[in-house]
């Protein structure tokens, strides 16, 4: 099998929640015809041992779950945050657990993988501790940002590999349009109007992509509790890096941090400049 120089990057730290991020990265690589390298960054001298233990049993269970993917591991030193964003340039995506707990699994806690989502050249997903759904949709939330067409195009090819229906939603509310409450008339007229410029939106990629089952949905609500709560039992929900506005590339957008923070499925982190993959 030829396999394409930029793998499936996946950040270890020897827990049991990097363990199964490590576990969706290979399956990733097997949907990708793409390499797994394993890494873990180690910080401290002391733990060097136990670091090169910990990645060499997680790459021999990644080799019995996809014997078909070419696994690699490794530990490198440095701090983890600017290893992983910087080995990211060089991937075609980051996986990375939520948090690891105690020890040396501290290596890669939560504010790692937001530090990674936000600086990363890929996209980046962060994969829960509880075990992934192998069935429902795909997620993802829109808006009319730059961004966000690249995560719509991100979503789609994830969904297309999976085989999964593509839910793709888009959250509005007053406060993102008008100083005051919009009364019943308007917002039915709003609702109206951004379901016609969402079916517009996504008009092509529903052409590039026949074999996938799409289903648009307009909902009026906070961003970060309605794409939760929706993507409660889906395989993958997918974010952009920011929405519209902001000093784009300094911060997280709000909505991907909250959802990073608050979602229970997989969570991809989809830069403007990147996305298609």
């Amino acid at each position: 099998m030829v396999v394409p120089e930029q793998p499936v990057l996946a950040g270890v730290d020897g827990s049991e929640g990097s363990v199964k991020a490590a576990y969706w990265a290979a399956a990733e690589a097997s949907r990708r015809n793409a390499g797994l390298q394993l890494l873990i960054v180690n910080d401290d001298p002391a733990r060097a041992d136990h670091a090169e233990q910990a990645v060499r049993k997680i790459a021999a269970k990644c080799r019995v779950h996809t014997p078909e993917v070419v696994v690699t591991a490794e530990v490198a030193t440095g701090h983890p945050v600017e290893e992983l964003v910087r080995r990211s340039a060089r991937a075609q995506l980051v996986v990375l657990g939520a948090r690891g707990h105690g020890g040396f699994a501290d290596a890669l806690l939560g504010g790692v993988s937001t530090g990674v989502a936000t600086h990363a050249a890929c996209p980046v997903i962060v994969v829960r501790k509880n075990i992934p759904t192998t069935v429902g949709p795909v997620v993802v939330g829109v808006d009319e940002s730059p961004c966000s067409q690249q995560a719509l195009r991100f979503a789609y090819a994830a969904a297309a590999r999976l085989h999964a229906e593509l839910v793709i939603l888009q959250v509005w509310h007053e406060e993102g349009l008008l100083a005051v409450p919009l009364a019943p008339g308007d917002r039915d007229r709003v609702q109206h109007e951004i379901e016609q410029a969402l079916v517009k939106q996504t008009a092509p990629l529903r052409e590039q992509y026949p074999q996938v089952a799409t289903r648009e949905v307009v909902q009026r609500g906070h961003p970060v509790s309605v794409l939760t709560d929706s993507a409660r039992d889906a395989r993958l929900l997918v974010v952009g890096h920011r929405g519209s506005g902001g000093f784009d590339g300094l911060f997280l957008g709000s909505v991907a941090a909250g959802v990073l923070h608050h979602a229970t499925c997989p969570v991809a982190v989809v830069r403007d400049a990147e996305g298609t993959g």
